[in-house]
């Protein structure tokens, strides 16, 4: 124990008077073996190391060996006193040299080892190396009675997989520490936000997938965590594995929000193969009835199960062109994830309304607008390439331009470092959308254009908090449907004439197009007709989409143009299954009497600028139905090959039909199943038809819509300064 005057040494740093007054108290009691444990202490934080080591071993030395133990303790217990002191007062540097000291007179001390480690984050030591050096993986996996603070264990490892996030350290270190952990909604926590990080932010997708399997060993029937892995297997193409992860899932889920979330899954990964049409199609039944159960039900949800909501319909449209009832859903549960939404942040969302309201008597009909762009796509993504024109040609006189970029790529992506570039601010964030609100609403955006709609459950609720005044969707998807959006980007041709009768929010339609680009890059050619075995006079189909989009009944139309066009060859394209896709491919060709030898599968490109160039071994592309293609398709037009397109009435069945309008060419767009079989047949047969609209094509690239990002520009911002007006006026 320290008396008033020692104390007073020690809180001002006087370790020489200290160290004096032990000296005195040693000399006239020898005996008493604590004045050498604070005697020692001060010649430590004196910078007399060795010293201090040599007066605990003299006093340690003379000890019968049963009471070693014992006095060890108390030395152990005088140096962690210190120890905590220190880190009280955030002197982690000499609570570093102190818990060193602990180590070396107890090696397998788990806590202060602990200790160790999370100190080592606060003086730029590496966590991971500390982690090694400690031995505390070693001692956690070999010590029989250990009994670790669990509070310490769970912070050591949030720290490694927070900041050393990759290292192999982290994984080992998450092995052993599983059998001493009880508290499984604090390590759930902590091991599905790393995972989503590794997965999402650094792509490292087999990091991810053990770690949740490391959870799943002490608490094998989570289903967030099974969730996760399940669309995981299916994003790496291992889909087996995804299929039969997500119907686990769904044996386990009792809810109706929690099957419908495990049946979207199973929907998801039978779509991905491109194959099992029949459960797809039974699973997308029983998918709509449950949604429409829930939304009589209207239950209170809880945070993950409202966030899930909203991506769960996001299937239906590639199986069905059913937009009214397709909306109806959709409309019905966006406003119960909203009302959900909003109550679990009702100070975000009141802050926002009330400073919304009370502004909007003070508006400027002509300032300088601030668009925020919100999105996770704004990369090497769809969206990232078919974005650039309007972020490009701004006016930034009128219009200051703010990005949103949800999850950004730390490792360096460079579309994304491009929309950076071009941006006024680019918010550069993670994956909390309530952090991500309360940043759009401090920066008082005046229109905020969600990029994502309900491909991504964060931007969504961003939205549905509304941090900005007018809020609306384009490029990224259909409409939402959420409460909170104002405005959905449209052209005259992508929606039917009808469609607000079953939208929420107001249609915008722009004059020509609802997107246009200047063009793509393009690089060299991989694919040639002789290696493939084609001959040269051949006449070469391509469909270049996804399993997703595959439709048996759409291919049963491609099957009968193939069987018509006897020197014909069918070029399949995109990512599914393998060995699934070929039989899907291959069955109905049989039905339909075409020998499979005339179906070529092709490898995906690395790069698009490849892939855009390999699309001209084809001579006409049969487009998918119900869901079209939409950059494929600007693809396509760009590099001047005919295009069969199927138009429907849904916004994803609508796509080819506004980009080939807006181009020049109607050749090909076909209204019925029977016209979409005829024009592909009279494609085929016809050289100088495809020549015509290949010239029309390139010449559209001068005239065309389509190609004219600066003049869609001034159409977007006419359409924001309409809406901000509209906003001023109260209509």
């Amino acid at each position: 124990m320290f008396n008033n005057d020692v104390e007073d040494y020690l809180v001002q740093g006087k370790y020489n008077q200290a160290i004096n007054c032990y000296e005195i108290a040693i000399h006239q009691n020898p005996k008493i073996l604590s004045n050498y444990w604070y005697l020692g202490l001060f010649l430590l934080l004196n910078g007399q190391e060795t010293e201090a080591q040599m007066t605990w071993m003299l006093a340690i030395s003379d000890l019968d060996s049963d009471k070693l133990e014992f006095y060890t303790a108390d030395l152990i217990e005088v140096l962690e006193a210190e120890a905590k002191r220190r880190e009280a007062i955030e002197d982690y540097t000499v609570a570093w040299a102190i818990r060193q000291h602990i180590r070396e007179i107890k090696p397998n001390e788990i806590n202060n080892l602990l200790k160790i480690c999370i100190i080592s984050t606060e003086i730029n030591i590496s966590i991971g190396n500390t982690i090694t050096e400690s031995g505390v993986i070693e001692v956690l996996r070999t010590e029989a009675s250990l009994h670790p603070n669990e509070d310490l264990l769970l912070a050591v490892l949030n720290k490694i997989l927070e900041i050393e996030t990759l290292n192999p350290v982290a994984l080992q270190f998450t092995a052993s520490c599983l059998k001493y952990i009880t508290q499984l909604d604090n390590l759930f926590y902590i091991i599905i936000t790393a995972s989503m990080q590794i997965y999402y932010t650094f792509h490292q997708s087999k990091i991810a997938i053990e770690l949740l399997q490391l959870y799943l060993e002490i608490n094998p029937n989570n289903l967030e965590v099974l969730r996760h892995l399940a669309a995981f297997y299916q994003d790496i193409r291992e889909y087996e594995q995804g299929i039969k992860t997500a119907k686990l899932c769904y044996s386990l889920a009792h809810s109706i929000p929690e099957r419908i979330a495990a049946c979207h899954l199973v929907l998801r990964g039978l779509q991905k193969t491109g194959g099992y049409w029949e459960e797809i199609y039974s699973t997308c039944n029983e998918l709509e009835s449950m949604l429409k159960e829930l939304v009589v039900e209207q239950p209170m949800l809880n945070e993950v199960l409202a966030l899930r909501l909203m991506t769960q319909a996001f299937s239906i449209p590639h199986i069905k062109d059913t937009p009214r009832q397709f909306r109806e859903i959709q409309n019905n549960v966006s406003q119960l994830f909203e009302s959900n939404i909003q109550r679990f942040a009702p100070e975000h969302f009141n802050r926002y309304s009330q400073k919304n309201l009370k502004n909007k008597s003070k508006v400027i009909s002509n300032k300088k607008l601030k668009i925020g762009y919100l999105s996770y796509c704004l990369r090497h993504h769809s969206v990232g390439w078919l974005a650039r024109g309007i972020f490009q040609y701004h006016n930034r006189n009128k219009f200051e331009i703010n990005s949103y970029l949800i999850n950004h790529i730390i490792a360096g992506d460079g579309i994304q470092e491009w929309y950076c570039n071009q941006s006024n601010n680019a918010r550069k964030l993670g994956m909390n959308g309530l952090e991500i609100a309360e940043i759009i609403y401090e920066d008082e955006i005046d229109i905020l254009v969600d990029l994502d709609s309900i491909t991504l459950d964060i931007t969504c609720q961003v939205m549905a908090l509304k941090p900005a005044p007018i809020q609306v969707t384009w490029l990224g998807w259909d409409a939402s449907g959420i409460p909170a959006i104002d405005y959905y980007i449209a052209d005259p041709y992508v929606l039917p004439d009808n469609a607000q009768d079953y939208y929420t929010e107001k249609i915008y339609r722009l004059p020509n197009t609802y997107i246009a680009v200047d063009g793509f890059e393009v690089g060299v050619p991989s694919l040639r007709r002789d290696e493939l075995k084609i001959p040269s006079d051949a006449v070469v189909y391509l469909s270049a989409q996804r399993g997703y989009k595959r439709n048996p009944k759409t291919t049963k139309s491609q099957m009968r143009i193939i069987k018509e066009i006897p020197n014909s060859y069918f070029l399949i394209k995109g990512l599914a299954d393998e060995e699934m896709i070929k039989n899907f491919f291959y069955t109905i060709a049989e039905e339909e009497s075409v020998n499979c030898s005339r179906i070529k599968f092709l490898p995906q490109d690395e790069l698009e600028i490849t892939h855009r160039a390999n699309l001209a071994i084809a001579d006409i592309v049969l487009d998918t139905y119900p869901y079209n293609g939409a950059t494929t398709t600007l693809e396509t037009l760009w590099m001047g090959i005919p295009i069969v397109t199927r138009v429907g009435e849904q916004f994803a069945a609508r796509n080819s039909y506004t980009m080939m309008i807006n181009a020049g060419i109607t050749e090909g767009i076909a209204l019925t199943d029977e016209e979409y079989i005829e024009w592909g047949i009279r494609l085929g047969k016809d050289t100088n038809l495809r020549q015509q609209i290949a010239w029309k094509l390139r010449q559209s690239r001068q005239t065309a819509p389509l190609w004219n990002a600066r003049q869609f520009t001034r159409e977007m911002e006419n359409a924001y300064q309409q809406m901000w007006q509209r906003y001023v006026e109260g209509i």
